[in-house]
């Protein structure tokens, strides 16, 4: 080493505010502005020695600055929770479209925020104009058959009917609504979901999402229903309803059209809704809770909105706006989906009407026939040939024919003489 040439010195920093600081997480939230103060400009450090360090670590470092976002509103809130929840069922439903399932335009963002916040701690939905709750009269008439026989808050006297009097007074009342419970607009959603009816699993979340879809006084209705048929059909100390049908059939069979029906109002929709009707009711304290993976997405998306953002210079790149939720696929594969998403829990109708022993053959072909004429192409596709048709479905039996003497008569009759007047 040359003596003429002096060893580096390490600089001494006696003051900690002349050391380079590191960018931490809590810079992001607002801090409080002392009045009367000078901002301070960072103090910029010129050493080359601490960038050739520096760079080989942690690299070059653009310029970059802070930015704050702007606050969410509540109407990107409902935007966002619509969307969000539109996504969630199309992939509980195992559907790659939900063209000629469901319209996003029919679906609003608002009732699904109101659905999921707006709860009391029975978890019944809480209207915000009251004018459009139940009257208090079937409210009571409910209460009364749901802790029957210690639900009758006005003390009225029984006489024998009376239980039957008050279901008759609730059934008027879901029977006059203008359209089912589960609306003309969301018919093919719950549809569709007969087909998850096997998995339960699948078939309570699809409801989950498919039932914060709905209107909250259609939502309140539906909830207050069937928590009604089920403890209808689970109390012991309730007298029979009816002579010839058992309770649980009963409740079934009277209530299904005013949950679900198409605008059409075809046969088929009896079928339908009895089937979905029956799994709602068994399920309902679990179906009318809210989704927790849905909750969980959407709240983490929230808040990632409202997290600061970091833009370094020269970029610009911005990730405030909301991710889109949608796939462009062909044609051919939209319409290809479309068909099969609609036609798996129709077939599974049509084998389940095939195969109802208890059915009388005379209502079996008619609506077999009422099946082939709304659902040609289903129909076609399980029973191609007349032999496959004629395996399944019970012959209609023959008419019986005509005395042979009525239809070999060789000579008419002779005409009429009159041989005799009342004329005097």
């Amino acid at each position: 080493m040359s003596p003429l040439k002096s060893l580096p010195t390490r600089p001494s920093w006696r003051d900690g505010s002349d050391l380079p600081r590191l960018i931490r997480w809590d810079d992001y939230e607002e801090l409080p502005q002392r009045e009367n103060v000078a901002p301070q400009k960072s103090a910029l450090l010129t050493s080359d020695l601490w960038n050739k360090r520096h760079s080989v670590a942690i690299g070059d470092v653009d310029e970059c600055k802070l930015i704050r976002r702007r606050e969410v509103t509540s109407k990107q809130v409902d935007h966002i929770w619509k969307s969000m929840t539109i996504t969630h069922l199309q992939k509980v439903l195992g559907l790659k479209t939900l063209d000629g399932v469901l319209n996003p335009a029919h679906v609003n963002g608002r009732h699904i925020v109101h659905n999921i916040f707006n709860v009391n701690k029975a978890g019944l939905v809480v209207l915000e104009n009251q004018a459009e709750d139940m009257p208090y009269w079937v409210i009571s008439a409910m209460r009364c058959l749901a802790k029957w026989p210690d639900g009758n808050d006005a003390k009225q006297p029984l006489y024998p009917g009376f239980e039957r009097d008050v279901l008759r007074t609730v059934a008027d009342y879901y029977q006059r609504l203008k359209e089912p419970l589960l609306t003309f607009h969301l018919y093919e959603v719950f549809v569709n979901i007969l087909s998850l009816l096997q998995e339960q699993e699948n078939a309570t979340e699809a409801l989950q999402v498919s039932c914060l879809l709905l209107p909250p006084p259609n939502r309140r209705r539906l909830q207050l229903l069937l928590r009604l048929m089920a403890r209808v059909c689970h109390n012991p100390h309730l007298p029979p309803l009816n002579d010839a049908i058992a309770t649980r059939t009963l409740m079934v069979q009277m209530f299904s059209p005013c949950v679900l029906g198409s605008a059409d109002d075809m046969d088929l929709d009896e079928l339908l809704a009895t089937k979905l009707v029956t799994f709602m009711m068994e399920h309902h304290n679990i179906i009318f809770q809210v989704n927790t993976k849905l909750r969980c997405q959407v709240e983490e998306h929230l808040s990632h909105l409202k997290r600061a953002q970091i833009k370094y210079a020269g970029s610009d790149t911005d990730f405030s706006a909301s991710p889109a939720f949608c796939r462009q696929i062909k044609r051919v594969d939209c319409e290809e989906q479309k068909v099969i998403g609609t036609q798996i829990p129709l077939q599974q109708l049509l084998e389940g009407l095939i195969a109802d022993k208890e059915l009388p053959a005379k209502d079996k072909r008619k609506r077999l026939k009422q099946f082939q004429k709304s659902y040609p192409e289903v129909y076609q596709k399980r029973f191609p040939t007349e032999e496959s048709k004629a395996a399944v479905i019970p012959e209609k039996p023959p008419r019986l024919k005509p005395h042979l003497m009525f239809l070999n008569l060789k000579k008419p009759f002779p005409p009429f003489q009159r041989s005799w007047s009342f004329r005097a």
